[in-house]
């Protein structure tokens, strides 16, 4: 027996220890942790050095965000919706005219 052996001090396995232990995920290790930080302190960089830049396009970026508001919310009026159908029939629950 040599000095650096330890397994008369190791437990036998036991009945649970063949199930894995949950995955913290990168974002939640050390390495995702310092991804983070780097990732925001770049990002503060970038903004602080071309925030004139960043905030010219402000104006156009709202004047923009109108059409497209429109295009993506106007789904609730259901214009299209009704325009093959005629007459008076019977409506199930869920028919919308």
């Amino acid at each position: 027996m040599s000095l650096h052996d330890d397994t008369d001090r190791i437990p036998p396995p036991g009945p649970g220890d063949d199930a894995r232990t949950p995955h913290k995920g990168f974002w939640r290790s050390r390495g995702g942790i310092v991804a983070i930080g780097f990732l925001l302190a770049a990002a503060f960089l970038l903004f602080s050095e071309h925030r004139v830049h960043a905030l010219g396009y402000l104006p156009f970026l709202l004047l923009l965000a109108c059409p497209l508001m429109h295009l993506f919310m106007h789904h609730g009026h259901r214009h299209h919706t009704g325009h093959g159908r005629m007459g008076n029939g019977p409506r199930t629950e869920g028919d919308v005219r």
